[in-house]
């Protein structure tokens, strides 16, 4: 079995992930380098650890997590399926059983909230846990008079976490939103769709998607 440890030490898969954050930070998008994917991997991991996965699935979600986004390393446009193609050939190569690649695989090609769609588990783990990091430190620009209004959405974020209720019946996304920065309506108006797809991601794994900004409950 390849594992996520494996993953996380490639030197090859670190090459794509660091070069394909370098092209980004070009085009002036936010942080998606290893602190992002590690990220994402890991509350993936404990998603479908907390709702009882096996270890094996739970292993195979943190792959696909750390994987997620190396197709910004051809272009930012279609990245989840170009990125899927790299994940296949990447994997492939290191001896991956098909029907593990085809897990890892599928979950990529529908991390995007423009043309994904939470077709397993794994998927619905890998998109919630990729559209709930937003915070101050993934934005590069410290030029605060020339934010665009994804950097200013993103640096107003003092916290946010993602949790699951004790009773597994519900996913929470908590966010404290610094209103000097952007407004709650900023949030809404870029990351609406985001929280659409999470909440059709939820209800994939059996829960219901709950997004709180500011200690006020708004889905």
């Amino acid at each position: 079995m390849i594992t996520y440890e494996q993953i996380k030490n490639n030197e090859n898969i670190r090459t794509y992930i660091a070069k394909a954050d370098q092209a980004l930070a070009t085009m002036g998008y936010t942080d998606h380098s290893f602190g992002h994917v590690t990220k994402v991997a890991e509350m993936a991991g404990y998603i479908l650890e907390t709702l009882g996965q096996d270890a094996h699935t739970v292993e195979l979600v943190k792959i696909a997590g750390y994987l997620h986004d190396i197709g910004n390393l051809v272009n930012r446009v279609e990245h989840s399926q170009s990125g899927a193609v790299m994940a296949f050939r990447i994997l492939d190569k290191l001896g991956m059983p098909a029907e593990d690649i085809a897990d890892v695989v599928s979950a990529i090609g529908n991390h995007d909230e423009g043309t994904g769609t939470p077709v397993s588990n794994i998927a619905a783990a890998l998109f919630l846990a990729d559209k709930s990091d937003v915070r101050r430190s993934r934005v590069r620009n410290r030029d605060i008079p020339s934010f665009d209004i994804h950097d200013r959405v993103n640096y107003s974020v003092d916290h946010s976490d993602l949790t699951i209720s004790e009773d597994k019946t519900e996913i929470r996304l908590n966010i404290q939103i610094d209103t000097q920065y952007s407004s709650v309506t900023e949030y809404f108006e870029i990351f609406l769709e985001r929280m659409l797809l999470c909440r059709k991601a939820a209800e994939k794994l059996g829960l219901r998607f709950r997004l709180e900004i500011n200690d006020q409950l708004l889905m």
